[in-house]
């Protein structure tokens, strides 16, 4: 079985996508439950010199979603740090993002190979094939900071299982 572009990115961003989805609003009912104020999970960190909640989840949309338009466009940049948005907010940027990769077909992925795309970090410019950029760069930063999100919440009392972080899985039809 030869693994495609897509089923290295699109098709594992959608799985995990579905994840975050599901356990952004399993910790929302669980702040209602417990009246917790989910604004204040927003701004929470792991340490001190780690970002917040906000830039966790805004960061798993612009590895995923924004990666794939990178590798279209050809360039690619950090997402801001300061960008506002409330928990519903961030909750309604994964749904968006998983939209917006849902609609990308395998075909169309597939074809992005062997682009060029340029990683804008101030004024470096770092080059990448596609593949590359998606490979070690983007995948890894999409899955840490996923797993940062859920272990912001887990680490402030959201009953947060490993089914939760693994989202549904591809089963033999």
């Amino acid at each position: 079985m030869a693994l495609s572009l897509y089923d290295a990115t699109v098709a594992n961003y959608l799985q995990t996508l579905g994840a975050v989805g599901g356990f952004l609003d399993r910790s929302l009912k669980h702040f209602r439950d417990n009246n917790i104020d989910p604004e204040t999970m927003v701004e929470a960190r792991l340490a001190q010199d780690m970002l917040p909640l906000r830039f966790q989840i805004i960061s798993v949309a612009q590895h995923s979603r924004g990666a794939i338009e990178a590798v279209q466009s050809g360039e690619f940049r950090p997402p801001a740090s300061k960008t506002p948005y409330d928990y519903a907010g961030l909750q309604a940027l994964i749904a968006q993002t998983r939209e917006a990769l849902s609609v990308w077909t395998p075909e169309a992925v597939n074809a992005l190979g062997g682009r060029d795309v340029v990683f804008h970090v101030g004024e470096r410019q770092l080059p990448f094939t596609a593949e590359d950029f998606l490979m070690s760069f983007s995948l890894p930063n999409f899955y840490f900071h996923a797993t940062t999100a859920y272990d912001i919440l887990r680490t402030n009392g959201v009953p947060l299982g490993k089914r939760d972080f693994i989202g549904r899985l591809k089963l033999k039809s």
